[in-house]
């Protein structure tokens, strides 16, 4: 075959010069493309060059052809994934075959003549990295494209790419919309911050903040500045919440109550004004105590403390908008009618900002379960997948997308056949969520008609506000330690007892489970610093510091006892690893109690004290610890951890150990069946007992009281209501003896085969 050198033909531009002045001709869309295909033949040597551009419902449609039978032009439509055609533009990747007819993706067909053609190079046509079409070439011979062949024929199909739709061939919108035209399929795993299903086209969350300015030339009128656009954010954030149905009044109150805490807390606003009159302009300023917070964060690796900083994050990004009248893709006027939110975080006050009736998912690159924007989320039943590594890279705008909060990933251009299983599952989950609603306010017993005690986890107000609601008896564990973490100074015994008495408000007579501090390790207090620890879930935490630092624990348990007056006080300490410990702690509670009665104040109405077992030696000193306590929690978070030393923090370890393993569950067995014997009430209130298969083990193992956010406590109910308990503990009793890695998949069999809804 006489044809040109590769290099010579790849190094010239003549051809690409050519097309351009092609396309722009005056003649027939057809005309023009009929060219092309004849002017790229010639210049490749080859006897066949066609175009395959797609068209709506994912389908590749022959538009022009150099050497195929010209009557299968706009006749011949390959779907996507079919033939070799197909298989180039599913994969956006180019083919090049010596022998493309026994190659098991060909697909022959009979009207294009293409029997006698061999070899075929084919690359696909892309813009902004979505698959428009495909661009082939083929020969006779048995030919063997090189890599600078490909390289080349890559080149002119991006050309190609921009001239097809400069020339009005794809218009933008079917390039954009068009359900084919997008890069290969990919799915992202995250993690699970409110469950649902949604689908619906990308929007990447932008707030347009840019600081032209940073020196101020008048100190006083910047202070000046900042204090006015303060209150506007201020004014404008309550008109916000307030015109948002979230489910109730408390809801609105506690996102506001929290956002005023943070705007007006002495301790941020003094530290902004002394960098304006440092010279900052009040722009600047703001960025500049906004870099030192996230400073402070990154040394902060618990994700529920993390979340209350990126509330103030938030809260400052609202003040630079208000400071420069910025506008965000949320005033934009062409958002599209089924989105889905992308960014890497988001503040509370940022999804409220968002058409509700438009907004089908939120995907984020960070975030937690706790996070005040899961909070909203769920209030408003918008589905959220969280910790998406590389979303930002991967997803572009207008991709269309499905977030599976469900089961934690999210897929980005999916195919049609996964679009359509997603809206079956969808329809089947809003079957689900009616039947959960009908359970809401039914009891807790399983089939059998054992009672099961469904409590609710806490560390906010807002939290607390949701408990009427959630179909839960109370609060299983509320958390201390979020007012100590925001705060520039140690908050005093009046300010802690203030916080308390509020929880007992909200709670309304429920009964409420104080924990006491845990922090230390990873949860540092931006005004004191107990050093560095080489493993800080091992460290330097928790009630080894109340102890070691006894006038903080006083404080804590003198507000405490302040807040209950003439109420039930229900107090855990946490990380408790010897009996001893739990001793000490309840002596210093006793000492507080005295100075109260001393001090005339009314004293709680009842009192119970328990431990939170999380360090596996104290199990071993569990007759003696029985004996101590009024009841006792399990935080299966850090106890699975410990016991496989395995830092759940690492994502090499994320699955390599498996909560319902038979060390696990044998070890769960044996605490059930000690509390028993002691008449010790026993709970369970780490992540477990959120999702029905765990929680169904855990009421295998003997558990009867649960503890989880709100959003677990629907599903687990339904679980429970359709469990035999009896069989299922006989069931488990007979996989004491197991040896494999994990028991999930048996325990998942026997709830399918027995109707178990998990």
């Amino acid at each position: 075959m006489n044809r040109h050198s590769v290099h010579e033909w790849s190094g010239s531009r003549r051809l690409l010069r050519e097309l351009r002045d092609l396309m722009k001709a005056e003649s027939t869309t057809q005309v023009r493309l009929d060219q092309v295909v004849a002017m790229i033949a010639s210049d490749m040597v080859a006897e066949v060059c066609s175009v395959y551009l797609m068209r709506a419902g994912e389908v590749l449609e022959l538009y022009a052809s150099k050497g195929l039978k010209p009557e299968a032009v706009h006749r011949t439509r390959l779907r996507l994934g079919e033939g070799l055609v197909g298989h180039i533009a599913l994969r956006a990747r180019p083919v090049a075959l010596a022998d493309a007819q026994s190659h098991p993706e060909f697909a022959y067909r009979p009207e294009t003549g293409e029997e006698i053609y061999h070899s075929l190079l084919g690359v696909p046509l892309l813009r902004d990295n979505r698959v428009q079409g495909v661009l082939v070439v083929q020969n006779v011979t048995a030919r063997s494209y090189g890599e600078e062949e490909v390289e080349a024929l890559e080149t002119v199909a991006m050309v190609l790419s921009e001239l097809i739709v400069s020339a009005g061939i794809l218009t933008e919108d079917e390039t954009r919309h068009s359900e084919g035209a997008s890069v290969v399929p990919a799915r992202l795993s995250g993690i699970t911050l409110n469950d649902g299903i949604g689908m619906g086209y990308a929007v990447p969350h932008h707030r347009g903040i840019v600081i032209s300015q940073v020196v101020a030339e008048d100190p006083g009128a910047e202070v000046l500045r900042l204090e006015t656009a303060l209150d506007e954010m201020l004014g404008r954030l309550e008109h916000l919440i307030e015109k948002q149905d979230l489910g109730g009044a408390g809801e609105h109150q506690d996102i506001l109550e929290t956002y005023r805490m943070f705007a007006k807390d002495r301790g941020w606003l003094a530290r902004i004004e002394e960098a304006v009159r440092d010279g900052l302009t009040a722009e600047a300023a703001v960025q500049k105590i906004q870099t030192d917070t996230r400073s402070r964060m990154a040394k902060v690796k618990d994700p529920y403390i993390r979340e209350r900083y990126a509330d103030l994050e938030d809260l400052g990004n609202r003040l630079l908008q208000q400071l420069l009248g910025a506008k965000g893709t949320a005033q934009e006027d062409d958002l599209p009618d089924d989105m889905v939110l992308v960014a890497r975080s988001l503040g509370p006050a940022d999804l409220l900002d968002y058409d509700r009736s438009r907004l089908r998912a939120v995907v984020l690159e960070e975030g937690a379960p706790t996070a005040h924007v899961a909070i909203v989320a769920r209030a408003l039943g918008v589905p959220m997948v969280g910790r998406c590594k590389d979303l930002l890279s991967e997803v572009r705008p207008g991709d269309f997308m499905i977030a599976d909060a469900e089961n934690g990933q999210v897929f980005l251009r999916p195919r049609q056949g996964v679009r359509a299983s997603f809206s079956e599952a969808l329809e089947a989950r809003e079957a689900r969520k009616a039947a959960q609603a009908a359970s809401r306010d039914q009891e807790p017993r399983t089939r059998d008609g054992t009672r099961i005690s469904l409590m609710m986890n806490a560390g906010l107000l807002i939290d607390v506000s949701q408990l009427p609601s959630s179909g839960a008896e109370g609060i299983g564990l509320f958390r201390t330690e979020v007012p100590f973490m925001v705060r520039e100074a140690f908050p005093d015994v009046a300010v802690q007892r203030g916080f308390y008495a509020r929880v007992y408000e909200i709670a309304a007579g429920l009964p409420t489970t104080f924990r006491t501090l845990d922090v230390g390790g990873d949860k540092a207090l931006p005004y004191w610093s107990g050093g560095e620890d080489d493993n800080p879930a091992m460290g330097w935490r928790a009630i080894r510091i109340g102890l070691d630092r006894p006038a903080m624990l006083r404080q804590q348990l003198r507000a405490l006892i302040g807040a209950a007056a003439g109420r039930e006080l229900r107090v855990m300490f946490p990380m408790v690893a010897e009996v001893a410990e739990f001793t000490a702690a309840r002596r210093i509670l006793a000492q507080e109690l005295a100075h109260g009665r001393a001090a005339g104040r009314e004293a709680p109405s009842d009192l119970k004290v328990g431990a939170m077992l999380e360090v596996p030696a104290l199990a071993w000193q569990l007759p003696a610890l029985l004996r101590e306590v009024d009841f006792l929690s399990v935080g299966s978070n850090d106890l699975v951890q410990f016991l496989f030393a395995s830092d759940r923090g690492n994502p090499r370890l994320a699955r390599r150990y498996d909560a319902l393993s038979p060390p696990v569950l044998n070890f769960f067995r044996s605490l059930t069946r000690s509390a028993d014997a002691a008449g010790v009430p026993l709970s369970i209130c780490g992540e477990m007992a959120a999702h029905p298969l765990d929680a169904m083990a855990l009421l295998g193992c003997g558990f009867r009281s649960l503890s989880m956010p709100m959003s677990g406590i629907g599903p687990v109910k339904t679980m429970l209501c359709s469990l035999d308990l009896p069989a299922l503990t006989a069931y488990m009793e007979g996989l004491e003896g197991s040896a494999g890695h994990s028991l999930r998949e048996r325990l998942r069999g026997y709830a399918l085969d027995r109707g178990i809804a998990i």
